[in-house]
């Protein structure tokens, strides 16, 4: 009230001293005052929550499952591509044995098969492992459904309990600090189902 009264002061003040309509110039200073205080007490009103995708992916039996054959997948893919390039390593050794009793033709035709072995085994270890390779297919197929799962669940919660932004503890690196009566992610595991420790 102090503060409208000295504004209101402060304005026929100026008015007079400038001979100004006092109606348009309070109408104005109040259209100022509402717009300023309305933003200030709208932020105050959002709410705010966190959760730990890790603890809540970590939390799921399905998740557990996902990861283990996904590993089981990255493993065997892994094995083969050593057993590659051991064949490729066993066969230099034996190239640089006999290479100095070769004649030209031989040793030319075993360079560009052990050239080949290796362009062979990096190709292979791009399609497993690469951006677009097996591993990525894989990891989509078996977690993004559960993740979508999770984000489906999330959204409920916020909805639900009002939440205004929810943030990732686990991927979130710019959240230096979370008050743990914030973390909601105990109610996004009760919501699918799931009773978290």
């Amino acid at each position: 009230m102090f503060l409208y009264n000295y504004c209101y002061t402060f304005v026929i003040m100026s008015c007079i001293k400038r001979k100004i309509k006092i109606k348009k110039t309070m109408r104005n200073l109040f259209i100022i005052m509402a717009v300023v205080f309305g933003t200030s007490f709208a932020s105050y009103s959002q709410k705010y929550a966190y959760i730990d995708s890790d603890f809540i992916l970590e939390s799921m039996p399905e998740y557990n499952e996902a990861k283990d054959e996904l590993d089981t997948y990255a493993t065997r893919w892994q094995n083969e591509i050593d057993e590659r390039y051991k064949q490729i390593k066993k066969r230099k050794e034996e190239f640089l044995r006999v290479e100095a009793i070769l004649p030209d033709e031989e040793r030319l035709k075993r360079q560009e098969e052990i050239e080949t072995m290796e362009s062979e085994a990096l190709q292979m270890q791009q399609l497993r492992f690469g951006v677009s390779g097996d591993l990525f297919a894989k990891r989509k197929e078996l977690i993004e459904p559960i993740q979508d799962k999770v984000f489906e669940a999330l959204g409920k919660v916020a909805s639900n309990r009002n939440f205004a932004f929810v943030f990732d503890k686990a991927n979130q690196s710019n959240l230096i600090f979370a008050d743990s009566k914030y973390d909601i992610s105990k109610m996004v595991l009760r919501e699918m189902g799931i009773n978290a420790q």
